[in-house]
């Protein structure tokens, strides 16, 4: 994404397809060049694609947040900040590549449903359907709202405005056309040239079975602190190099207190889900014609979540990493969201000292990753990252 920002930002190339795929030709359009050369064109920095990043991710948030307020009020709003905001699930994947971009996707799509749950809105279509034009021009992951979608409407708790469907469709299609003259011109972006690759087909993660049970431990993850390996295996607590003993001690204490929590918080995961299952599943037919509230929307639209993940691991060319699920991230929340949400009206004396316990935990995780993983560390320079790797590119920006 760098590169291709740089490139029409300095050059005026702004190419109309985004990175290569694991096992398929290249992503369509060209939104990734924009997200990343558009602000570049206002102010040349490398902090503003940043920015644009984090405005992106907060206003993602924002209608997260105005979904969760609605259905049940301010208070479990603070829940929902640090079961999703301070989440280390979601500030680790904070930096310039196509999943951290998902995010306000996956939100502009739950939003615009939640709007259309009772009556059909031309507006709220438009954005709905964007939502997954976008997400299908920075990630192949994008079939998971398309499921979604596809299953609420059948379930009549998404309301169609055709007339929003054909503006929206209009508007991605247009935003597609210089993908399709490229296309035309340029075969190769639409295969992987990789030959192992090309031996995977449409349906190879059923057949094989394991990536379909994969993704479903993945959207169990998601709803815990059982995070990324790399979140936590590759921190090394560099600054007591000095010292060996505490070095090795600090690292195996880290390990076993996150892994340690990691696997009970699945365990409480798969709880929540299990127990979500067991309440909605008499509601799932689109013969139930009974009243829906807001948190049985909720479960209905998590439900949905994972059917689709069973159905894109199902047909994926290629066994998933955690990656590649981002798009759902925010909706695994959902079923423990709803389990903790009982528990405090059950057990309303633990709701403070939960809260504060559950935020100490999540900063002291957010602020070990953020100084010494494989992804950040305090003694990199992203500045200067930037520069070495514009001038090893020959990126310069014309006169």
């Amino acid at each position: 994404m760098l590169y291709k920002g740089y490139l029409g930002a300095y050059q005026g190339v702004w190419l109309s397809y985004g990175n290569a795929a694991s096992a398929v030709g290249n992503v369509p359009g060209s939104l990734s060049a924009w997200l990343i050369g558009g602000p570049l064109l206002l102010w040349d920095s490398p902090y503003t694609p940043m920015i644009l990043l984090l405005a992106m991710r907060l206003v993602g948030f924002l209608l997260f947040d105005a979904v969760i307020r609605q259905i049940f009020g301010d208070r479990v709003r603070l829940l929902f900040l640090l079961l999703c905001w301070f989440n280390p699930w979601f500030q680790y994947e904070s930096l310039l590549y196509n999943p951290s971009y998902l995010f306000l996707f996956s939100a502009m799509h739950c939003w615009s449903a939640w709007h259309m749950r009772e009556r059909a809105s031309f507006w709220h279509m438009i954005v709905h359907l964007l939502a997954i034009g976008m997400a299908m021009q920075l990630h192949y992951s994008w079939p998971l709202l398309a499921v979604i979608s596809a299953y609420l409407f059948w379930r009549r708790v998404l309301h169609v405005s055709w007339l929003g469907v054909v503006v929206a469709v209009l508007l991605i299609g247009a935003s597609l056309i210089p993908y399709a003259l490229e296309v035309m011109n340029n075969t190769t972006i639409v295969q992987n040239v990789d030959p192992e690759a090309r031996q995977r087909y449409i349906g190879w993660g059923l057949v094989h079975v394991y990536p379909v049970f994969k993704s479903v431990l993945y959207w169990l993850r998601y709803g815990s602190w059982l995070f990324a390996s790399k979140l936590v295996n590759d921190t090394q607590f560099i600054w007591l190099a000095g010292h060996e003993y505490w070095q090795l001690a600090a690292v195996w204490l880290w390990r076993m207190v996150v892994y340690g929590v990691g696997a009970a918080t699945v365990l409480l995961a798969a709880k929540a889900n299990w127990q979500l299952w067991q309440t909605i599943r008499p509601r799932l037919l689109r013969s139930d014609c009974g009243p829906i509230n807001g948190e049985t929307w909720l479960g209905l639209y998590a439900v949905a979540a994972v059917l689709a993940v069973l159905t894109s691991a199902a047909l994926s060319p290629i066994i998933f990493n955690y990656w590649h699920l981002m798009l759902v991230f925010p909706y695994a929340l959902f079923p423990p969201l709803l389990l903790l949400v009982g528990w405090s009206k059950r057990y309303p004396q633990w709701w403070g000292r939960g809260l504060v316990g559950a935020s100490l935990f999540c900063l002291l995780v957010n602020v070990i990753a953020a100084t010494d993983s494989t992804k950040f560390s305090f003694q990199a320079d992203y500045q200067q990252q930037v520069e070495a790797y514009l001038q090893e590119a020959g990126l310069v920006r014309q006169p």
